[in-house]
Protein backbone atom coordinates (compact mmCIF):
# COMPACT_ATOMS: atom_id res chain seq x y z
CA UNK A 1 0.00 0.00 0.00
CA UNK A 2 1.71 3.32 -1.00
CA UNK A 3 0.06 5.58 1.36
CA UNK A 4 1.61 8.08 3.64
CA UNK A 5 -1.98 8.77 5.25
CA UNK A 6 -5.16 7.86 6.17
CA UNK A 7 -7.66 10.35 5.95
CA UNK A 8 -10.87 9.13 4.08
CA UNK A 9 -12.10 5.86 2.54
CA UNK A 10 -12.69 7.06 -0.96
CA UNK A 11 -8.74 7.68 -1.28
CA UNK A 12 -8.63 3.59 -1.26
CA UNK A 13 -9.07 1.67 -3.81
CA UNK A 14 -10.64 -1.87 -3.50
CA UNK A 15 -7.37 -3.91 -3.79
CA UNK A 16 -5.57 -1.51 -1.07
CA UNK A 17 -8.49 -2.23 1.18
CA UNK A 18 -8.21 -5.97 0.87
CA UNK A 19 -4.56 -5.59 1.18
CA UNK A 20 -4.90 -4.09 4.47
CA UNK A 21 -7.34 -6.79 5.63
CA UNK A 22 -4.95 -9.54 4.73
CA UNK A 23 -2.53 -8.01 6.39
CA UNK A 24 -4.96 -7.79 9.65
CA UNK A 25 -5.79 -11.66 8.94
CA UNK A 26 -1.69 -12.17 9.05
CA UNK A 27 -1.36 -10.13 11.92
CA UNK A 28 -4.02 -11.56 14.07
CA UNK A 29 -2.33 -15.51 13.03
CA UNK A 30 1.07 -14.27 14.42
CA UNK A 31 2.36 -15.20 18.13
CA UNK A 32 1.61 -12.42 20.77
CA UNK A 33 5.90 -11.96 21.15
CA UNK A 34 6.47 -11.30 17.54
CA UNK A 35 3.52 -8.80 18.20
CA UNK A 36 5.53 -6.79 20.34
CA UNK A 37 8.50 -6.53 17.92
CA UNK A 38 6.88 -4.99 15.59
CA UNK A 39 6.94 -1.18 16.24
CA UNK A 40 9.42 -1.49 19.60
CA UNK A 41 11.11 2.45 19.89
CA UNK A 42 8.30 3.88 17.83
CA UNK A 43 6.33 6.95 19.69
CA UNK A 44 2.75 7.43 18.44
CA UNK A 45 0.94 10.27 18.98
CA UNK A 46 -2.84 9.84 19.97
CA UNK A 47 -4.71 13.55 20.05
CA UNK A 48 -8.57 13.32 20.69
CA UNK A 49 -9.97 16.44 20.58
CA UNK A 50 -13.69 14.89 20.55
CA UNK A 51 -14.47 12.26 23.43
CA UNK A 52 -13.81 8.14 22.30
CA UNK A 53 -14.01 5.23 24.45
CA UNK A 54 -13.20 2.32 21.94
CA UNK A 55 -11.56 4.20 19.24
CA UNK A 56 -8.94 5.83 21.40
CA UNK A 57 -8.82 2.44 23.71
CA UNK A 58 -8.62 0.27 20.34
CA UNK A 59 -5.61 2.61 19.10
CA UNK A 60 -3.66 2.69 22.55
CA UNK A 61 -4.17 -0.99 23.00
CA UNK A 62 -2.99 -1.55 19.22
CA UNK A 63 0.22 0.48 20.20
CA UNK A 64 1.02 -1.51 23.22
CA UNK A 65 0.82 -4.76 21.65
CA UNK A 66 3.31 -3.82 19.06
CA UNK A 67 5.56 -2.89 21.56
CA UNK A 68 5.34 1.54 20.75
CA UNK A 69 4.60 4.09 23.36
CA UNK A 70 1.59 6.02 22.92
CA UNK A 71 1.77 10.20 24.00
CA UNK A 72 -1.20 12.77 23.60
CA UNK A 73 -4.38 13.50 25.21
CA UNK A 74 -8.26 12.54 25.40
CA UNK A 75 -9.83 16.13 25.67
CA UNK A 76 -9.31 19.00 24.06
CA UNK A 77 -9.77 20.90 27.53
CA UNK A 78 -6.05 19.69 28.25
CA UNK A 79 -4.20 21.59 25.19
CA UNK A 80 -2.99 24.13 24.55
CA UNK A 81 -5.81 24.68 22.12
CA UNK A 82 -7.27 26.30 25.38
CA UNK A 83 -4.72 29.18 25.05
CA UNK A 84 -5.16 30.06 21.44
CA UNK A 85 -3.00 27.76 20.01
CA UNK A 86 -3.93 27.13 16.62
CA UNK A 87 -4.26 22.66 14.88
CA UNK A 88 -1.54 23.97 12.62
CA UNK A 89 1.03 24.57 15.70
CA UNK A 90 -0.31 21.60 17.88
CA UNK A 91 0.48 19.10 14.79
CA UNK A 92 3.79 20.82 13.70
CA UNK A 93 4.99 19.97 17.57
CA UNK A 94 4.02 16.59 17.48
CA UNK A 95 5.12 16.23 13.97
CA UNK A 96 8.86 16.35 15.79
CA UNK A 97 8.12 14.41 18.22
CA UNK A 98 6.25 11.72 17.47
CA UNK A 99 6.79 8.91 14.51
CA UNK A 100 2.82 8.71 13.81
CA UNK A 101 -0.44 10.61 14.75
CA UNK A 102 -3.68 9.58 15.25
CA UNK A 103 -6.52 12.18 15.72
CA UNK A 104 -9.84 12.63 16.24
CA UNK A 105 -11.15 16.52 15.61
CA UNK A 106 -14.76 17.84 15.73
CA UNK A 107 -14.19 19.75 12.82
CA UNK A 108 -14.74 18.70 9.03
CA UNK A 109 -11.29 18.81 7.39
CA UNK A 110 -9.37 19.26 10.25
CA UNK A 111 -7.63 15.42 9.89
CA UNK A 112 -6.84 16.37 5.91
CA UNK A 113 -4.81 19.74 7.20
CA UNK A 114 -3.19 17.73 9.83
CA UNK A 115 -1.53 15.63 7.10
CA UNK A 116 -0.91 18.33 5.21
CA UNK A 117 1.04 20.24 8.21
CA UNK A 118 2.67 16.88 9.29
CA UNK A 119 5.81 15.32 7.38
CA UNK A 120 5.22 11.56 9.69
CA UNK A 121 2.00 9.44 8.53
CA UNK A 122 -1.14 10.82 10.11
CA UNK A 123 -4.38 8.26 11.09
CA UNK A 124 -8.15 10.36 10.86
CA UNK A 125 -9.64 8.71 14.16
CA UNK A 126 -12.50 10.78 12.94
CA UNK A 127 -13.55 14.66 11.74
CA UNK A 128 -16.68 15.80 12.76
CA UNK A 129 -19.25 14.41 10.76
CA UNK A 130 -17.11 13.71 7.71
CA UNK A 131 -15.06 10.65 7.62
CA UNK A 132 -14.02 7.99 10.25
CA UNK A 133 -11.97 5.61 7.53
CA UNK A 134 -10.52 3.01 10.75
CA UNK A 135 -13.81 2.32 11.83
CA UNK A 136 -15.21 1.38 8.28
CA UNK A 137 -12.16 -0.66 7.72
CA UNK A 138 -12.87 -2.92 11.33
CA UNK A 139 -16.67 -2.99 9.86
CA UNK A 140 -15.27 -4.48 6.55
CA UNK A 141 -12.94 -6.84 7.92
CA UNK A 142 -15.59 -8.27 10.13
CA UNK A 143 -18.10 -8.38 7.39
CA UNK A 144 -15.44 -10.25 5.43
CA UNK A 145 -14.70 -12.89 8.00
CA UNK A 146 -18.57 -13.67 8.45
CA UNK A 147 -19.78 -13.71 4.97
CA UNK A 148 -16.17 -15.00 3.33
CA UNK A 149 -16.19 -11.72 1.00
CA UNK A 150 -17.09 -8.42 0.80
CA UNK A 151 -18.47 -8.26 -3.24
CA UNK A 152 -22.32 -8.22 -3.87
CA UNK A 153 -23.79 -8.12 -0.56
CA UNK A 154 -27.01 -6.46 0.87
CA UNK A 155 -26.00 -3.84 3.64
CA UNK A 156 -28.69 -2.00 5.30
CA UNK A 157 -27.58 1.37 7.20
CA UNK A 158 -29.88 2.38 9.51
CA UNK A 159 -30.21 5.58 11.45
CA UNK A 160 -27.90 8.85 11.51
CA UNK A 161 -27.17 9.03 8.31
CA UNK A 162 -26.95 12.50 7.94
CA UNK A 163 -24.28 13.02 10.64
CA UNK A 164 -23.14 9.76 10.89
CA UNK A 165 -19.73 9.77 9.56
CA UNK A 166 -19.18 5.54 10.13
CA UNK A 167 -21.67 5.58 7.90
CA UNK A 168 -20.62 8.16 5.02
CA UNK A 169 -16.83 6.30 4.98
CA UNK A 170 -18.58 2.47 5.29
CA UNK A 171 -21.29 3.51 1.96
CA UNK A 172 -18.58 4.84 0.10
CA UNK A 173 -16.54 1.56 1.40
CA UNK A 174 -19.18 -0.79 0.18
CA UNK A 175 -19.93 1.09 -3.19
CA UNK A 176 -16.53 -0.17 -4.45
CA UNK A 177 -17.55 -3.46 -4.11
CA UNK A 178 -21.06 -3.64 -5.30
CA UNK A 179 -22.83 -4.41 -2.47
CA UNK A 180 -26.48 -3.19 -2.58
CA UNK A 181 -26.99 -0.70 -0.03
CA UNK A 182 -30.36 0.23 1.53
CA UNK A 183 -30.47 3.53 3.24
CA UNK A 184 -32.74 3.94 6.25
CA UNK A 185 -33.48 7.57 7.92
CA UNK A 186 -35.81 9.58 8.80
CA UNK A 187 -36.35 12.13 5.96
CA UNK A 188 -34.49 14.66 8.69
CA UNK A 189 -31.72 12.47 8.56
CA UNK A 190 -31.12 11.47 5.26
CA UNK A 191 -27.73 10.74 3.44
CA UNK A 192 -26.03 13.87 2.39
CA UNK A 193 -26.87 14.20 -1.50
CA UNK A 194 -22.58 14.23 -2.48
CA UNK A 195 -23.05 10.67 -1.49
CA UNK A 196 -25.91 9.31 -2.86
CA UNK A 197 -24.57 10.86 -6.37
CA UNK A 198 -21.49 8.42 -5.99
CA UNK A 199 -23.46 5.23 -4.90
CA UNK A 200 -23.96 2.72 -7.74
CA UNK A 201 -26.75 0.23 -6.31
CA UNK A 202 -28.60 1.84 -3.43
CA UNK A 203 -32.43 2.31 -2.34
CA UNK A 204 -33.55 4.68 0.88
CA UNK A 205 -36.38 3.38 3.22
CA UNK A 206 -38.07 5.13 6.36
CA UNK A 207 -38.71 1.60 8.33
CA UNK A 208 -36.44 -1.21 9.00
CA UNK A 209 -39.24 -3.41 8.36
CA UNK A 210 -38.68 -2.57 4.46
CA UNK A 211 -35.51 -4.04 4.66
CA UNK A 212 -34.69 -7.00 7.20
CA UNK A 213 -35.98 -10.18 5.14
CA UNK A 214 -33.45 -9.12 2.45
CA UNK A 215 -30.20 -7.74 4.31
CA UNK A 216 -26.78 -9.76 5.06
CA UNK A 217 -25.30 -6.88 6.99
CA UNK A 218 -27.73 -4.84 9.74
CA UNK A 219 -25.80 -1.86 10.68
CA UNK A 220 -27.56 0.10 12.82
CA UNK A 221 -26.51 3.32 14.14
CA UNK A 222 -27.49 5.72 17.11
CA UNK A 223 -29.39 9.27 16.75
CA UNK A 224 -26.66 11.80 17.58
CA UNK A 225 -27.56 13.78 20.61
CA UNK A 226 -24.24 16.04 20.27
CA UNK A 227 -24.90 17.05 16.33
CA UNK A 228 -27.85 18.75 17.17
CA UNK A 229 -28.21 22.45 17.48
CA UNK A 230 -31.37 22.05 17.91
CA UNK A 231 -33.21 19.63 20.99
CA UNK A 232 -36.45 19.68 19.83
CA UNK A 233 -35.68 18.37 16.41
CA UNK A 234 -33.45 15.50 18.29
CA UNK A 235 -36.25 14.84 20.80
CA UNK A 236 -38.58 14.24 18.11
CA UNK A 237 -36.27 11.19 16.35
CA UNK A 238 -34.47 9.87 18.91
CA UNK A 239 -36.37 6.59 19.15
CA UNK A 240 -37.52 6.37 15.69
CA UNK A 241 -35.78 2.86 15.08
CA UNK A 242 -35.58 0.24 18.02
CA UNK A 243 -34.55 -3.23 16.88
CA UNK A 244 -35.42 -5.99 19.18
CA UNK A 245 -34.94 -9.79 19.44
CA UNK A 246 -38.53 -10.07 18.32
CA UNK A 247 -38.18 -8.40 14.69
CA UNK A 248 -35.59 -10.86 13.81
CA UNK A 249 -37.66 -14.01 12.82
CA UNK A 250 -37.69 -13.50 9.36
CA UNK A 251 -34.25 -12.51 8.55
CA UNK A 252 -31.52 -14.52 6.68
CA UNK A 253 -29.82 -17.08 8.34
CA UNK A 254 -26.35 -15.91 8.22
CA UNK A 255 -27.39 -11.87 8.80
CA UNK A 256 -25.77 -10.25 11.09
CA UNK A 257 -26.25 -7.00 13.35
CA UNK A 258 -23.33 -4.63 14.12
CA UNK A 259 -22.89 -1.00 15.57
CA UNK A 260 -20.10 1.03 15.70
CA UNK A 261 -20.82 1.62 19.58
CA UNK A 262 -21.92 3.51 21.62
CA UNK A 263 -25.88 2.29 21.47
CA UNK A 264 -28.36 3.78 23.59
CA UNK A 265 -32.07 2.88 22.94
CA UNK A 266 -30.91 1.42 19.05
CA UNK A 267 -31.03 -2.00 20.18
CA UNK A 268 -32.53 -3.79 22.46
CA UNK A 269 -30.70 -5.82 24.90
CA UNK A 270 -32.61 -8.71 23.83
CA UNK A 271 -31.21 -9.06 20.80
CA UNK A 272 -27.63 -9.81 22.41
CA UNK A 273 -28.87 -13.13 23.22
CA UNK A 274 -29.33 -13.89 19.62
CA UNK A 275 -27.54 -15.37 16.71
CA UNK A 276 -27.68 -12.38 14.90
CA UNK A 277 -25.54 -9.86 17.59
CA UNK A 278 -22.42 -9.38 16.63
CA UNK A 279 -21.34 -6.13 17.36
CA UNK A 280 -19.32 -6.64 20.42
CA UNK A 281 -17.23 -8.76 17.94
CA UNK A 282 -16.74 -6.24 15.53
CA UNK A 283 -15.62 -3.45 18.85
CA UNK A 284 -13.03 -6.16 19.57
CA UNK A 285 -12.00 -6.51 15.82
CA UNK A 286 -11.14 -3.03 15.67
CA UNK A 287 -7.57 -3.68 17.84
CA UNK A 288 -5.97 -5.77 15.17
CA UNK A 289 -7.18 -3.75 12.18
CA UNK A 290 -5.80 -0.90 13.50
CA UNK A 291 -2.50 -2.44 14.87
CA UNK A 292 -2.38 -3.84 10.38
CA UNK A 293 -2.88 0.12 9.78
CA UNK A 294 0.24 1.32 11.88
CA UNK A 295 2.66 -1.10 11.13
CA UNK A 296 2.15 -0.91 7.46
CA UNK A 297 2.52 3.27 7.46
CA UNK A 298 5.32 2.75 9.86
CA UNK A 299 7.11 -0.12 7.51
CA UNK A 300 6.93 -3.15 9.76
CA UNK A 301 6.88 -6.37 8.32
CA UNK A 302 5.16 -9.84 8.89
CA UNK A 303 3.95 -12.78 7.60
CA UNK A 304 1.37 -15.20 8.47
CA UNK A 305 2.77 -17.97 11.26
CA UNK A 306 2.47 -21.35 9.26
CA UNK A 307 0.46 -24.13 10.68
Amino acid sequence: MDKKDIISISELSSEEINEILQKAEELEALEREKQLELLKGKVIACLFYEPSTRTRDSFKTAIARMGANAIGFDSAESTSGKKGESLHDTIKMYDGYTDLIVMRHNKDGSAKLASEVAKIPVINAGDGKNQHPTQTLLDLYTIKKIHGSLFNLNVALVGDLKYGRTVHSLAQALNKFNCRIFLVSPESLKIPEHLTEELKNYSEHGQIQDVLDKADILYMTRIQRERFADENEYQKVKNVYMLDAGMLKNVRPNMKVLHPLPRVNEINKSVDDTPYAHYFEQAKNGVITRMALLGMLLGAKWQKTKD
